[in-house]
């Protein structure tokens, strides 16, 4: 199944992502994309797999997307070999004990390259005071292998061995950024590749100056790898767990200019025409800040119209995109007002069709 996953292949297939880049952004007549590689194998820090019972046996497994043929998974040269190591010796514990094994059918992984990880174990039962202790002893022998911790998932139930989150340190542009990512939540898949793009964004947006807006924040990855270039940043982000994430990682930093909202960015559109008032805001000016630039990082869907409008009155534009169609599809609009300086490939899925995308753009 993972026969493709092959270093010797790596070249060849950001070649051809390079051609298929260069090909579906032709008609902008934009020459030159930076290219960010990614580790050929053992990238992501993220996996999930299905688990198939055999008795008392189980076992990883993965279903061809196509086919739907299910594969028995040994070890997983995608992902990071932090997750490779607690995979196998998951199951070997696992294995003797009826009361962790019974009914589990979904395993998640999330590793840091700080070396720390939090493993979800998801179950058709509901979890008892047994399995609670249980998963106590589990998390005992696997911190032999790094600092751990353990997340019970059944129906109405979450019960959290310790706590549900990693701290991940990136190095970026030679400076350290602490990040909490939380169980569950989105962090970027590929760390390694992430400093890049942050390293880039900042590159790209070095003494800018004025204030920035950044709509889908997230945990405030980019928002305070960002900030120095800044005079103020606001973030705007729906997940309340996200928002939580982004406070303690702005009090982690030490940063002291960005503030996060919790509102969808077409709240925020309404809150900037004052043409709806929001609780929320109680305390924000928002027509004391100088809009001068804004990040969007948003969904594989892209930005809706109205999102576009609000995008388009920015004097400068960094788009970061998961989806090349969408993004094409924004920047014929956005290109009306705005001329592209600088796009880049960061090939965060090798292997895969997938491709996240970077560009500056501004006003004309």
């Amino acid at each position: 199944m993972f026969s493709h996953i092959d270093p010797n292949n790596y070249e060849n297939q950001l070649h051809k992502k390079q051609e298929d880049m260069t090909k579906l952004f032709s008609e902008f007549n934009f020459q030159g994309f930076d290219i960010f590689t990614s580790e050929p194998i053992n990238y992501r820090q993220r996996a999930e797999f299905r688990v198939w019972h055999d008795g008392d046996d189980l076992y990883y497994i993965m279903f061809d997307q196509v086919t739907k043929k299910k594969f028995k998974v040994e070890s997983f040269p995608v992902a990071c070999t932090l997750i490779n190591k607690l995979m196998s010796a998951l199951l070997t514990i696992v294995r003797d004990k009826p009361m962790l094994r019974e009914r589990l059918f979904q395993v998640d992984f999330l590793a840091t390259l700080s070396g720390e990880a939090v493993i979800s174990l998801l179950y058709h039962k509901q979890l008892s005071d047994e399995w609670q202790q249980q998963a106590l002893w589990l998390r005992s022998q696997l911190a032999n292998i790094c600092p751990i911790n353990i997340i019970g998932r059944a129906k109405k139930q979450k019960i959290i061995i310790e706590q549900d989150f990693v701290t991940e340190k990136l190095n970026v542009a030679g400076q350290e950024l602490i990040y909490q990512q939380v169980e569950n939540s989105f962090t970027q898949p590929n760390a390694k590749v992430n400093e890049k793009m942050l390293a880039w964004a900042q590159e790209a947006t070095k003494d800018k100056g004025g204030d920035l807006v950044e709509l889908y924040c997230g945990n405030g990855n980019f928002s305070i790898a960002l900030a120095a270039n800044f005079d103020r940043v606001i973030g705007t982000e729906i997940s309340k767990t996200s928002v939580k994430s982004a406070q303690i990682n702005i009090a982690q930093n030490n940063i002291s200019n960005i503030d996060i909202i919790r509102m969808s960015s077409e709240e925020f559109s309404q809150a900037m025409n004052g043409e709806r008032k929001f609780r929320r805001l109680e305390g924000f000016d928002l027509t004391s800040y100088n809009y001068d630039s804004v990040l969007v990082d948003p969904p594989r869907a892209g930005l809706d119209p109205d999102s576009i409008e609000l995008v388009s009155r920015f004097n400068h534009v960094i788009y970061i995109s998961c989806n090349p169609e969408t993004l094409k599809d924004n920047l014929t609009e956005l290109v009306k007002t705005h001329k592209i300086e600088k796009m880049a490939l960061f090939d965060q899925f090798p292997y895969t069709h997938h491709i996240e995308t970077g560009v500056i753009l501004t006003k004309r």
